[in-house]
């Protein structure tokens, strides 16, 4: 195969999936991502902060929390559309090889 990767579009959405196991996303998309994860970085330095301030630990653990609960809704955010296209997509096309795959996602994010 040449260089040039074999893209499937998906027919609920514009995603493209690539053979190379990437996903083209919308420039509004990325947006929405990207903003999402500067926040909770935002979060991270604000509980290092709090840490190097000799912060009192329950508000220490209560924005970890929240930190950790952003970051889950990231992952929720990005596992609801990897479903919506990229798992549906190749179950339609009969690769039911996906949802294994996406077992194995749930058992990490699960955990």
């Amino acid at each position: 195969m040449d260089n040039e990767a074999k893209k499937d579009g998906c027919s609920c959405c514009s995603a493209e999936v690539d053979i190379n196991r990437t996903t083209r996303r919308s420039e509004d998309e990325k947006k929405k991502l990207i903003n999402r994860l500067n926040r909770i970085e935002g979060q991270i330095r604000g509980i290092r902060n709090m840490v190097e301030k000799d912060t009192y630990c329950v508000d220490i653990l209560t924005q970890s929390a929240a930190a950790g609960a952003a970051l889950d809704a990231f992952s929720r955010q990005v596992l609801s559309r990897h479903m919506h296209t990229c798992v549906a997509e190749d179950i339609r096309q009969g690769n039911d090889e996906k949802i294994d795959e996406l077992m194995d996602i749930l058992q990490k994010l699960m955990k």
